[in-house]
């Protein structure tokens, strides 16, 4: 009789530690990669437009060469990225080196999720605020570099960041003064 209670109590024991295991595993599974020393933008150099962030003189920055693994449920942060000429996006975006409208819904990745251009001009499906958006991705957000000029000065991108347009925003309700938004999101 004892048996038979120890044995499913062991097992659900065993496989709750089995699901933290995996579950930290996961959560480590990207850690930095290196440390990038900032630099001090030169003067009237670094765009603050859409609550960007300017590189701090000697301020260590993590940089990252992987995001955490994609799922069809993958945990972000949506933050705000101008991908106009004279933006805070700084250079062209890194799929075409062309520039784009806002008025469109595009995004740039985490270098990690970028995954060496493997998927320029593929759609992933944006979930926040009870909304969806089906957004192309068209750049990179570097999370291997920054604090320079092709960087408009701005520091490594995190490694879970999905970058939008205002349409973006727009779509999901949000507005862009808010800078960044939990989500979720999945290729689409």
């Amino acid at each position: 009789m004892k048996n038979q209670i120890y044995s499913p109590m062991l097992a659900l024991i065993l496989f709750l530690l089995l699901v933290a295991i995996f579950s930290s595993a996961e959560a480590q599974s990207c850690k930095p990669s290196g440390k990038l020393k900032g630099k001090k933008p030169p003067p009237g150099r670094c765009n603050r437009e859409n609550g960007s962030d300017c590189c701090e003189e000697g301020k260590l920055y993590d940089t990252y060469k992987c995001s955490p693994p994609v799922s069809s449920h993958t945990k972000a942060t949506l933050t705000v990225n101008c991908f106009e000429k004279n933006c805070d996006g700084g250079a062209p975006s890194e799929c075409d080196n062309k520039y784009h409208s806002d008025d469109i819904p595009i995004v740039a990745l985490s270098t990690g999720w970028f995954n060496k251009e493997s998927r320029c001009h593929h759609n992933i499906t944006i979930h926040g605020n009870g909304r969806s958006v089906v957004a192309m991705v068209v750049d990179e957000c570097d999370s291997t570099a920054g604090c320079d000029s092709d960087h408009d000065y701005q520091p490594p991108c995190h490694n879970n960041i999905v970058d939008g347009s205002k349409a973006v925003w727009k779509a999901l309700g949000v507005s862009t003064s808010v800078g960044e938004l939990p989500i979720f999101w999945a290729d689409k």
